[in-house]
């Protein structure tokens, strides 16, 4: 009777023993946390092993599908979509605290309207810091040399940038938010149309793809061709790749949208003998993965 009393207390002992370890199993499965919690299953699973992306023929697209691949995370998918789309998923997930990985760039308002940070890249698929640059036909200057001057001496901070871009995304008309800027930066505008010869109304046509950054640079560069220059403008919204094409082969006079030398890097290659590039617009560029800062994960390689 003594021995069965033993065997009993030690029986009830490895069942308590058993019932601690699953439940702190419990609190350790990836579940527990909602932001992932510091470990790649853990992540990985919190956000389905997706990546969201934007529209499949922008450049971050392709450097973050060679990021899935040099940083070997089998498994893992990056969604195409739009920049719209992209933005309204880490909305829905940032005002539930959510996880998230996006493609991000800056100057982007997204930066100002939530806490977000870079994954660390220390692999640089994703280059250095870019630039934006203002790209015009070949005989541009000869053809149009007010307009050729205006945006050869075009160039701004992603500051003065992001204050049309939230205006925009507040609800403010893009047309209306560009003149907003241009009539509270009135010495900005000056000094890049002091000088120089207004024509009579003649026709001008720019193009740009339909990101943020580059609808507010491009309803601005047509508020200051219109209202200080007097060039009846034509903004054409494409993909990137009609974009290069447009300038390319003289349909299209003249972009402030290409993202070098990284995102843009293919169109470089293919167009850019046949185009006059008239230097960067904005400098300090960044394009990479990007996370709410609730996150407990710092660099590409914690997915892994």
């Amino acid at each position: 009777m003594v021995l069965a009393g033993l065997v009993g207390m030690l029986a009830l002992s490895a069942c308590g023993q058993a019932n601690n370890t699953t439940a702190g199993s419990a609190n350790n499965t990836p579940e527990a946390s909602a932001n992932g919690g510091g470990n790649a299953a853990a992540v990985g699973e919190s956000v389905n092993y997706e990546i969201i992306g934007i529209d499949p023929g922008a450049g971050i697209m392709k450097a973050t599908s060679q990021a899935i691949e040099t940083y070997g995370l089998d498994g893992w998918k990056l969604i195409e979509g739009s920049g719209a789309a992209m933005t309204a998923m880490l909305d829905k997930a940032v005002k539930s605290e959510k996880p998230i990985i996006v493609t991000g760039w800056t100057p982007h308002w997204m930066f100002a309207k939530y806490d977000l940070k870079y994954l660390e890249d220390p692999q640089k698929v994703y280059g250095e810091a870019e630039e934006i640059h203002t790209l015009a036909r070949k005989g541009l200057k000869e053809d149009h040399p007010t307009a050729y001057e205006f945006l050869d001496r075009f160039e701004w901070t992603s500051d003065e940038m992001g204050e049309i871009m939230t205006a925009i995304q507040e609800g403010q008309d893009p047309a209306e938010a560009a003149k907003a800027w241009a009539d509270s930066h009135a010495d900005r505008v000056d000094s890049w149309t002091e000088g120089l010869t207004p024509v009579d109304g003649n026709k001008f046509k720019l193009s740009y793809v339909a990101w943020d950054s580059e609808i507010a640079s491009t309803n601005l560069l047509e508020y200051v061709l219109e209202t200080k220059l007097g060039y009846d403008v034509e903004s054409l919204q494409v993909e990137a790749g009609p974009m290069w094409t447009g300038v390319a082969s003289g349909d299209v006079d003249a972009t402030a949208a290409a993202w070098l030398p990284l995102t843009h890097a293919d169109y470089w290659d293919k167009y850019g003998e046949q185009v006059e590039d008239l230097g960067a617009n904005m400098t300090g560029v960044k394009t990479g993965l990007v996370v709410p800062t609730y996150m407990d994960i710092n660099s590409i390689e914690d997915l892994k």
